[in-house]
């Protein structure tokens, strides 16, 4: 069966076949290609006055030109994505990071504990609130006199990662020859 001008296929070869091109983005003289020229323009490269290219298919998959409900428009010849990628925290889900326990001792002078003067002899004291409990009965101290405050660490190198599909290579290459399409 005759392939039609510009049909592109797999093929499990290591070279191409005669009247076929390896879809590697090569220039072709537009003199000697015409037909195929006047299918392929310069949509995939060249200068459009001497030269035009093919498209280059090596380290991509070929995706349907257009769109679709849902789907971000594709162009002919239009190329995109990437092999590696370094995800930023925006990109990430939303998570925690659980901390373990602190454990610590705050000392306190007993003896100097009846001091309004915090240089060394009260935990802190609060502009509203008593550091001690000058009183017979029970008395809120202050809520605010100790903080601890911490962080959790980075982690992770940045490192990129590829994002391709499990994949066995094979030759895309396209009809230089053939029946010229006519459009139905």
């Amino acid at each position: 069966m005759e392939p039609f001008l510009a049909e592109i296929i797999m093929f499990a070869g290591n070279f191409a076949p005669r009247g076929w091109a390896l879809c590697n983005g090569q220039l072709l003289p537009i003199a000697q290609n015409t037909a195929l020229f006047s299918l392929l323009g310069t949509t995939y490269g060249g200068d459009g006055r001497t030269t035009f290219a093919l498209p280059d298919l090596r380290g991509r998959i070929a995706m349907h030109e257009g769109t679709g409900p849902g789907l971000s428009p594709v162009r002919l010849g239009q190329r995109g994505g990437s092999e590696l990628v370094v995800l930023t925290t925006n990109e990430l889900p939303n998570h925690n990071h659980s901390g373990s326990t602190l454990n610590g001792s705050v000392s306190v002078n007993e003896v100097d504990g009846y001091s309004d003067e915090p240089a060394g002899r009260n935990i802190g004291i609060s502009p509203t609130d008593t550091p001690y409990n000058d009183k017979v009965t029970d008395r809120t101290m202050a809520a605010d006199s100790v903080n601890i405050t911490g962080n959790t660490s980075n982690t992770g190198g940045s490192r990129p990662f590829s994002i391709r599909n499990p994949y066995l290579g094979v030759n895309y290459i396209i009809a230089l020859q053939g029946i010229f399409p006519s459009r139905s």
